[in-house]
């Protein structure tokens, strides 16, 4: 039958979707060249019923095709049979051709490939979740099996050690001793690497003593740390409760990765471990850690790498150091699944300091402990020249006018102190400051911090910045 319509009034003749327009009655005027060639039909399709190319969703019969039941512009899956009876699945969307009243325009295009596609990519996905199940089973397998003669080799050392032996077999020992932990750790962080990137990993919260939880993280590494002729100190605020619901054994996995890597490599000076309450929402409240060293520090274009899996900052590192690379990048993953991140500011040859936060929950009607640090820091506070009691009480509320006076005397007198570089006066200058605006909003207080740590790394041009940015606040 010889099409109605001219095509060249057409603008889709070649376009790469298949036109089809037809009637009330269901019978095809129009085909553009996609339809005809697609459909495997010449010039013979127009005349024949709509129902020959979507007969699964157009009947025949006047009284039964109601072509306006489709002509709602939504795009439709239907299934397309070509003049051999061979069919495709097709997304079509029907509309009433607002030229000539009473005709209808079905739009298609040819899915297959699509689909096939959506098939193959399935698949792959389905292989990929089989191999990392597999992988995951095998670390978990091999691991097992490598844990198995380190502890018996460590059960034997420590048997040994418990019996009365010479100086010169102890110290053999001990070293022995020394790398199966040392192995138990690296096989510790292969497998939690391997839970991690499987997506196997899952928090286990509780309620725990949150300054026991230090003091053990305090017990592991001040040996050491002293030593090597070190300094330790840890504190904490006191508007950290006494109780938490967290991930204890989490927690304290980056605190001692945190502390291991400052002690490696520091070999002069301190490390310090500092908790603050930087948020609270309902019951859940954010812990913000700094972990500060005064060791080898960290160019700025190497920070980058610090928390990739397998990665050191340079192969020197390695070798001198030992290592997997893969500590910083489980503490990363690990803080994130507590909603917090973590971050590093470091300069070479002058420190580091590496600050996370993470959400835990606290417990309703614990009282906050004031602990001996806390009363240091509040004679520190009151050294300052601060009000006691109710006075005291006015200059800690942020925003009154006693505490944005008591705030500009002191940070005066801080950056004078910075200027004569007498920095462990500037230190308790910033303990009053931070105690000012510890009702402050979080972005005053993420400045306070930063200021802080430009402090205690000594850093001249850092201080300034921050110190800038406090004073824009106020």
């Amino acid at each position: 039958m010889k099409e109605k319509f001219p095509i060249e009034i057409f603008p889709g003749e070649d376009a790469l979707e298949m036109i089809l327009m037809f009637d009330q009655a269901g019978i095809i005027s129009y085909a553009n060249m996609s339809a005809r060639q697609k459909l495997e039909y010449e010039n013979d399709l127009c005349g024949k019923h709509i129902n020959v190319v979507f007969p699964n969703d157009f009947r025949t019969g006047e009284n039964n095709f109601k072509a306006q039941d489709f002509a709602e512009n939504k795009l439709q899956h239907l299934v397309a049979y070509r003049k051999n009876m061979t069919c495709f699945p097709v997304e079509a969307r029907m509309i009433e051709n607002s030229l000539y009243p009473g005709m209808y325009i079905c739009m298609a295009n040819d899915i297959l490939e699509k689909e096939f596609l959506n098939k193959e990519v399935q698949r792959i996905r389905q292989e990929a979740e089989e191999a990392m199940k597999v992988k995951s089973e095998f670390v978990a397998n091999v691991t097992h099996e490598l844990r198995t003669p380190v502890n018996g080799v460590l059960g034997n050392v420590r048997e040994m050690l418990s019996r009365r032996v010479g100086e010169e077999t102890e110290k053999q020992l001990r070293l022995i001793e020394r790398c199966c932990d040392d192995m138990n750790k690296i096989i510790n962080n292969i497998l939690d690497f391997s839970k991690l990137e499987a997506g196997k990993f899952t928090l286990e919260p509780r309620k725990f003593h949150f300054r026991n939880m230090l003091d053990y993280v305090k017990g592991n590494h001040i040996n050491k740390i002293t030593e090597k002729g070190l300094e330790f100190f840890m504190t904490v605020s006191p508007q950290v409760p006494e109780y938490i619901i967290g991930d204890e054994l989490r927690i304290v996995q980056i605190l001692n990765n945190l502390l291991s890597n400052a002690l490696k490599f520091t070999s002069l000076g301190k490390i310090t471990v500092e908790v603050f309450r930087t948020a609270q929402v309902n019951h859940k409240m954010e812990l913000f850690f700094i972990v500060s060293d005064t060791g080898i520090g960290i160019d700025k274009g190497d920070r980058n790498k610090l928390f990739q899996s397998f990665s050191q900052v340079d192969a020197s590192i390695s070798r001198k150091y030992g290592g997997t690379g893969l500590g910083l990048n489980i503490c990363k993953q690990l803080v994130e699944l507590m909603g917090g991140g973590i971050e590093v500011e470091s300069e070479k040859n002058r420190g580091s300091n590496f600050s996370f936060s993470i959400w835990v929950e606290s417990c309703e009607g614990d009282k906050v402990l004031l602990q001996p640090d806390d009363v240091k820091n509040r004679n520190t506070f009151e050294q300052a020249g601060m009000q006691s009691q109710n006075g005291e009480e006015d200059a800690r509320t942020y925003g009154t006018k006693e505490n944005q006076e008591n705030l500009k005397k002191t940070m005066s007198k801080l950056i004078l102190c910075v200027e004569m570089e007498n920095w462990e006066k500037a230190e308790m200058f910033m303990e009053t400051i931070r105690q000012l605006t510890q009702e402050a909003p979080a972005e005053v207080k993420r400045v306070v911090l930063r200021l802080k740590m430009a402090i205690q790394k000594e850093n001249y041009e850092k201080v300034t910045t921050e110190y800038e940015a406090l004073n824009h606040f106020l």
